[in-house]
């Protein structure tokens, strides 16, 4: 190795510790060094400062994005802010040089990054401020890591009762549900067609659509493909196209998808990451989503096919249950196991999370693309469902309890 690129000795004992015990050492001195919060709780003016991941790709970038629609929809004014752990060869920086005064700061950055996030504010930023966590998790139990974000903030907003559930442990009383406001600013897809992604006009195509920064065991794909092939063999009027975010930064997770598809002649990759409009008009292209999640939060993208009219197949457990079911999309049965990650992310003692049944999916997945009807029937009763339950009124109502007026 070049004498440049050797490591520092202080840096080579760093690299030795193991991937959790460097996550937990990085927190705790984080929240060492962090800024505190005002006490009594401010109370809020001059509208809503939502921090998070707003030029990134993840869902909690998809949330902040989706949050200052919906404020702006409501009539309360939403200052963007860049905030929140990059990617390698990212560089996160504030999004604005000066805050407005008073107004609440709501941030996307889960509890265990928090310190480090703030460290990275401009000067004085919390100075006078209501200070809210939008925090997303997707076990029923939370690890001892998630508590160290709790001095930095005056209470937590989370997407769904099943992450309330476990937040409730931590903040008994400061928890409020404030599901992603999606139905305020609906998906609107480009004018791309079937042609234009290069896929075939005559087949039905399965999409699952999934981020590799958001954990490939919780993701799941792998049952995603196992249903598939069990529906379908090798038919090339079925498709299955898979929609990979992040490939570069995991590499040994998209290898073994690549080994796992191997020379299949239905099953596609698609990797690129497309703005916003174009990737509603993929989800529109395509006539099933599937999504065979371990656990879920919220579940942006269910929801969203929901939203476009997409028929749902997804795992019948955590935060799409509570606006996918038998009305409105195809809920498959599970079994609860041991939750297991190796990366160490989503662990916490005594965790579960949910293993789908293949075989019910595969027989789903068969039922829907021999029926157009039925595929049109229940794509239409999800969109009226999603439109109703994921609209602004929780949004508003957390924003009235800031003590902000709202249109």
């Amino acid at each position: 190795m070049p004498a440049s690129l050797e490591l520092h000795p202080l840096h080579r004992l760093w690299r030795a510790f193991p991937a959790n015990v460097r996550r937990h050492l990085a927190a705790r001195g984080a929240a060492f060094m962090a800024p505190r919060i005002d006490w009594p709780p401010p109370a809020a003016r001059e509208g809503v400062i939502v921090a998070g991941e707003i030029d990134r790709e993840s869902g909690l970038g998809e949330g902040a994005r989706v949050m200052l629609r919906a404020l702006r929809a409501i009539g309360v004014s939403g200052f963007p802010l860049a905030a929140g752990m990059a990617l390698p060869g990212k560089q996160a920086a504030p999004g604005a040089a000066a805050l407005p005064a008073g107004a609440a700061l709501v941030l996307h950055v889960n509890s265990p990054w928090l310190p480090a996030a703030l460290l990275r504010l401009p000067r004085g930023a919390l100075r006078g401020r209501r200070v809210i966590g939008y925090w997303a998790w997707e076990l029923p139990t939370l690890p001892d890591l998630w508590r160290i974000g709790l001095p930095f903030v005056h209470e937590v907003w989370v997407p769904s009762r099943f992450t309330a559930a476990a937040m409730e442990t931590l903040l008994p009383g400061r928890v409020r549900v404030v599901p992603h406001a999606l139905a305020i600013s609906p998906p609107e897809p480009s004018a791309l067609d079937r042609a234009a992604f290069g896929l075939p006009r005559d087949a039905v195509i399965v999409l699952v659509s999934f981020n590799l920064a958001s954990s490939f065991e919780r993701k799941n794909p792998l049952a995603a493909i196992a249903a598939f092939r069990a529906a379908f063999g090798t038919r090339t009027d079925r498709l299955l196209l898979l929609k990979i975010g992040n490939p570069v930064h995991f590499p040994d997770d998209f290898r073994r998808l690549r080994e796992i598809v191997g020379d299949a002649p239905n099953i596609r990759l698609e990797t690129r990451t497309l703005p916003g409009p174009d990737s509603h008009a993929l989800t529109a292209a395509c006539d099933i989503v599937l999504s065979l999640h371990r656990s879920e939060g919220f579940g942006l993208v269910p929801a969203e096919a929901m939203l476009l009219g997409r028929p749902v197949v997804a795992t019948d457990w955590s935060g799409t249950r509570e606006f996918l079911d038998e009305s409105s999309g195809v809920p498959v049965s599970y079994r609860l196991v041991p939750a297991r990650d190796p990366r160490g992310v989503f662990e916490a003692p005594g965790a579960v999370w949910a293993e789908a049944d293949v075989g019910a999916a595969a027989a789903s997945l068969v039922r829907l693309a021999d029926d157009a009807a039925l595929r049109a029937r229940i794509g239409a009763a999800g969109r009226e469902l999603a439109m109703r339950r994921l609209g602004p009124g929780p949004l508003a109502e957390a924003v009235r309890g800031l003590g902000l007026a709202v249109a």
